[in-house]
């Protein structure tokens, strides 16, 4: 069985059934037919930061692309340390 994929629209509109219209969470994850726990994780993600709940596929939160920009500049940073580490080798062997 394939897990199944809800979009951002789908997402906002179920919390609005719950928050705006007063359904029940019960009533509307039968009408909706997805997990209690499924809906309830989905509010709680809007409730800590509605603006970026929900980025979707291939998009980012600010901060993890904040934190993708460091690793790769890190990855860089050591890569550049170890060829100039090697290369600092290699002409103190040729002074000898």
């Amino acid at each position: 069985m394939q897990r199944r994929r809800f979009s951002r629209a789908f997402k906002l509109e179920a919390m609005r059934l719950v928050k705006d219209r007063g359904v029940a969470v019960a009533q509307a994850v039968r009408d909706l037919d997805v997990h209690e726990n499924v809906l309830r994780k989905w509010i709680r993600e809007a409730k800590i930061d509605p603006q970026h709940a929900f980025p979707g596929q291939g998009q980012m939160k600010p901060e993890q692309l904040e934190i993708d920009r460091l690793r790769r500049e890190l990855a860089k940073l050591k890569a550049e340390r170890d060829i100039l580490k090697k290369a600092a080798a290699f002409f103190a062997m040729e002074a000898t």
